[in-house]
């Protein structure tokens, strides 16, 4: 296994944006499955000792993704995110907001653009997050490139025990 995979996480602050790109050692195929199914975003969208749970989603342009990650004592914080638009295997990009467990949204939200690339069996995904609010991005950028490097890790994880399959 390739031990020398990218990972970048840099931000932007006067565009109000957060830059990831990290490589995966797997076909293109399986890292676009794990972005776009339901049941294996459960098994990698959050850190550890927090787990992933998604009442609903419609992976299609309008639908949306309503899910919770849910802390070792059992309280859950959920968030929803609407698809804008797909070029499947490829782009996709999204608008998360956190959310109410009635499925309202807490505005402002962040702008999500994925791109996905293979080449020599190496996946990488390079991810735009767009956040209208300066004040609110800085709040959360800490604990959120803590929490979504640990989830990219976990996917990696999941993704390596997929390659055998």
């Amino acid at each position: 296994m390739n031990q020398n995979l990218l990972f970048q996480f840099n931000v932007d602050k006067t565009a109000k944006s957060v830059f990831i790109t990290r490589e995966f050692n797997a076909p293109l195929r399986f890292v676009w499955d794990a972005f776009t199914q339901q049941e294996l975003l459960d098994q990698w969208w959050a850190p550890a000792p927090y787990r992933a749970k998604t009442k609903y989603m419609d992976f299609v342009v309008g639908g949306k993704r309503f899910y919770a990650m849910i802390s070792p004592d059992g309280q859950e914080h959920w968030a929803i995110q609407e698809y804008r638009s797909i070029s499947p295997q490829t782009n996709f990009n999204f608008f998360n907001a956190f959310a109410d467990p009635d499925e309202r949204p807490q505005l402002p939200g962040s702008d999500w653009n994925l791109h996905f690339s293979e080449k020599n069996g190496i996946t990488s995904v390079r991810i735009i997050i767009y956040n209208e609010s300066f004040e609110r991005m800085e709040q959360l950028l800490e604990g959120f490139r803590l929490g979504f490097t640990a989830s990219l890790e976990n996917l990696a994880n999941l993704l390596a025990t997929q390659a055998h399959i």
